[in-house]
């Protein structure tokens, strides 16, 4: 068995993870993703909804898996995917992200504005019209988060770079 780092360096590894820019749009992405699957778990939702749901807890789960594999600098762990590949596995991932939440942000806007009717002081049902929109708000920032870790991991792919830290 290999020995062991010291908690200091571990903490450094941390720390040096956390503040880079890989860090800084996971944990965005994270925050961004709660946000949607919250918003809309949190309220009464049908149909098309459920994708968005899907999409949202599905990359929510993976990138806190990927957010805490790295931060624990367990890459070489993790079978076929981890090691020299971890960099393309992340970027394979964020591209998957990005091109379901596509979709996603689609629905999301689509069901606000079928429930924009409702968005007047004078009507007194359940109107979901805020909800979708704040849903569809952090869909776009969930893209987006997206979509820069996809620029940057291929940017850093084309340098010949393996490792995300």
């Amino acid at each position: 068995m290999p020995p062991q780092p010291s908690e200091p360096q571990v903490r450094k590894t941390i720390l040096k993870f956390l503040q880079s820019f890989w860090g800084i749009i996971r944990i965005l992405q994270i925050v961004f993703g709660a946000g949607l699957w919250v918003t809309i778990a949190a309220n009464k939702y049908e149909g098309s909804i459920h994708f968005v749901l899907f999409v949202a807890v599905l990359f929510w789960l993976l990138t806190l898996a990927l957010f805490f594999i790295t931060v624990l600098d367990k890459q070489d762990l993790v079978p076929l995917l981890g090691g020299e590949r971890w960099l393309s596995t992340n970027l394979a991932h964020d591209v998957a992200a990005a091109v379901l939440y596509l979709p996603a942000i689609g629905v999301m806007i689509y069901k606000t504005d079928r429930n924009s009717y409702c968005n007047l002081e004078q009507y007194k049902h359940l109107c979901l019209y805020k909800v979708y929109l704040t849903a569809a708000v952090f869909a776009c920032m969930c893209c987006l988060a997206y979509l820069l870790s996809v620029v940057y991991g291929a940017c850093r792919k084309c340098k010949g770079e393996q490792t995300v830290i």
